[in-house]
C-alpha cells in the first residue's frame, strides 16, 4: 500500500448557538501593550473561531486532511487552521508514494526535513499528518487506535470543563456557569484570567475575585484550575498566588511564555500551588527541557501541536519516567481520548474538555465522542476520528 494523495479541504458550515458564542477573551502575552489590552472579544475571523451571524448562528470554517492510498484506504485528521494547511501542502511531495503504515519513518522524515521549522505551525502540520496516518492504520485494520496501542486502561476518563470564552468579570455569571457545568457531571473546572501584569491593582483584584467566586460557588472539595495563558511574569504571579492560595487551586497553568523555563523553575520553587504548562512547546525534546529543570508539576502536550499521536506517546513515556502528571491539552477530543485511555490513571487522571472550542471542533463529525456524566469514553469505531458529517458542509474547497 502506498500514499497516492494528500487531500486538503477547506470546509464552511453554520453552527447553532444559544446566544452570543464568545463572551470574553482571556489575557494574552501581548496585552502588556495598552492598544492590545483594550481589545475585546475574539478576532471574528471565520477560520479563527467563527463569525456570529445573529444570536443563534455562528459561521465557521476549518481545514481537514485526507490521506489517500492506492488500495482505497483513507485516513482523516482535523480540524486545523489555514497556516497549518500551507505547511501540510509543502510536505506533500515528501510523502507521496511511501508506505502509510510506516508512521515512525514518516515522522522522522518530516522532522528531519523541517530544519527551520520544528515548532509552531510547521509542527502542527507534522501532527495533523501523523494523526491522519494513525486514523488510516486503524481503519485498515478495522480497529480503534487505542486498542492497537494496548489500551484501554479504564472504561472512561474523568473530564474537566475548560471554560475559555465564558465571561469572567461578572461574579453572577461566573456562579451561574460554574454551577451549570458541575450539574452536567464535570468533576473539575478550569477558568481563564482576563487581567495581567499591566492591568494594575484593579486587574489583580478582579483575578482574585474570580477565584474566590469559584471556590465559594463550587465548595471546598471541587478541583479548580486557573489558566494564565503565558501572560504573567514572576513578580505578578507571586503576588497573585499569595492572594489565592487560601482557595486551594488544583494548579496554575502557563504563568509565563514557554521559553522562560528559568522563570517556571523560580515560580515552582516559590509558590505552594502546583504549576502546569508546556502546551505551547513541541516534541519530546521541548518537554525534556522542562523535565530536566523540574519546572512543572503537570505537563500538557497537545497531540495536534506537539508532533501528533506518535510524539505525544513518547512525551507521556518521558513524564512517566519522571513520575509527573501528563494531561494533554484539549484541542482534539477524538485524539485526546485515545491518549488518555492508553496511560495509567495516576499519570493522566483527567482529560481537558475545552467546552466552546470543542463545540466548534466536534461540529464537523458524525456522532463524535462527547462527555457523558463528566467522563469521556474511548470511541469503539475503527480509526482515530469519526467520519465527517457531509450534511453540515455548506462549502467545500480543495487545496
Amino acid at each position: 500500500m502506498r500514499i497516492e494523495a494528500l487531500r486538503l479541504r477547506r470546509l464552511v458550515s453554520t453552527m447553532p448557538t444559544d446566544g452570543p458564542f464568545w463572551e470574553e477573551r482571556l489575557c494574552r502575552p501581548v496585552d502588556i501593550y495598552p492598544e492590545f489590552r483594550a481589545q475585546g472579544g475574539f478576532e471574528g475571523r471565520i477560520d479563527e473561531g467563527g463569525i456570529q451571524l445573529d444570536a443563534r448562528r455562528l459561521r465557521i470554517a476549518a481545514y481537514f486532511l485526507e490521506v489517500l492510498t492506492d488500495e482505497g484506504v483513507r485516513g482523516l485528521a482535523g480540524p486545523f487552521r489555514e497556516p497549518c494547511a500551507r505547511h501540510v501542502a509543502a510536505l506533500r511531495p515528501l510523502l507521496l508514494g511511501r508506505d502509510p503504515l510506516a508512521t515512525e519513518q514518516l515522522w522522522d522524515l518530516m522532522h528531519r526535513t523541517l530544519v527551520h521549522g520544528r515548532q509552531g505551525e510547521a509542527m502542527f502540520a507534522v501532527s495533523v499528518i501523523d494523526c491522519a496516518l494513525w486514523d488510516l492504520k486503524g481503519r485498515w485494520l478495522g480497529q480503534p487506535v487505542w486498542r492497537l496501542l494496548g489500551g484501554p486502561t479504564r472504561e472512561a476518563t474523568p473530564a474537566y470543563a475548560s471554560m475559555l470564552g465564558y465571561a469572567v468579570l461578572d461574579p453572577g455569571r461566573v456562579r451561574e456557569r460554574a454551577l451549570a457545568y458541575r450539574e452536567r457531571g464535570f468533576r473539575a473546572q478550569k477558568w481563564f484570567f482576563r487581567d495581567g501584569p499591566t492591568s494594575g491593582p484593579e486587574g489583580l483584584a478582579r483575578n482574585v475575585a474570580l477565584v474566590r467566586t469559584l471556590r465559594e460557588t463550587l465548595g471546598d472539595g471541587y478541583p479548580i484550575m486557573l489558566d494564565c495563558w503565558q501572560s504573567f511574569d514572576f513578580p505578578y504571579l507571586l503576588a497573585l498566588a499569595e492572594r489565592i492560595a487560601e482557595y486551594r487551586p488544583a494548579w496554575i497553568e502557563e504563568p509565563a511564555m514557554p521559553d522562560r523555563i528559568a522563570t517556571y523553575r523560580r515560580i515552582r520553587e516559590k509558590v505552594r500551588i502546583p504549576i502546569a504548562g508546556a502546551e505551547h512547546d513541541y516534541t519530546r525534546w521541548g518537554m525534556l527541557r522542562f523535565l530536566e529543570k523540574e519546572a512543572l508539576d503537570v505537563y500538557q502536550p497537545d497531540p495536534f501541536w506537539c508532533g501528533g499521536l506518535s510524539e505525544t506517546l513518547k512525551i507521556c513515556a518521558l513524564t512517566s519516567a519522571h513520575d509527573v502528571i501528563c494531561i494533554p491539552h484539549g484541542h482534539s477530543t477524538p485524539v485526546n481520548s485515545v491518549v488518555s485511555v492508553l496511560q495509567s490513571p495516576i499519570l493522566t487522571p483527567w482529560q481537558e474538555y475545552l467546552v466552546k472550542w470543542n463545540e466548534i471542533h466536534l461540529h464537523w463529525f458524525l456522532d463524535p465522542p462527547r462527555p457523558a456524566d463528566g467522563t469521556i469514553a474511548p470511541d469503539p469505531r475503527p480509526g482515530l476520528f469519526p467520519d465527517l458529517d457531509e450534511s453540515r458542509i455548506e462549502e467545500s474547497e480543495e487545496l
